[in-house]
């Protein structure tokens, strides 16, 4: 089971979080996204656990836990949307009307 794990504190460490999670069971993996720029915490990760009873166990007893500090919000993890990357699309089309040169001395 893939369990979504956000304020997470940035002190915390991977190894942290997955000690944390294995007092509910096998933790296969614990990742906590880091931003690429500054190398720091964004506040969230995923922790993967082979079991799923043992996985929503610790989403039941973690979810609003603190944990260092503060308060974890844990849930079960959404697949990835395909395409869903916040891409900028293709071609938006003409530009908008709008106002001409000359076109506020017209008489409609």
């Amino acid at each position: 089971m893939n369990i979504y794990v956000a304020n997470i504190p940035w002190k915390a460490t991977e190894e942290q979080m997955k000690q944390l999670f294995s007092e509910y069971g096998e933790v296969s993996s614990a990742k906590i996204i880091m931003d690429k720029v500054t190398q720091r915490s964004r506040g969230f990760g995923f922790v993967e656990m082979a079991d799923d009873t043992a996985g929503k166990n610790a989403i039941n007893e973690l979810n609003g836990a603190d944990f260092m500090g503060k308060n974890l919000v844990v849930n079960e993890a959404r697949p990835r949307e395909e395409g869903s990357g916040g891409g900028r699309g293709g071609n938006r089309g003409g530009g908008g009307g709008g106002f001409r040169r000359g076109d506020f001395n017209r008489d409609y």
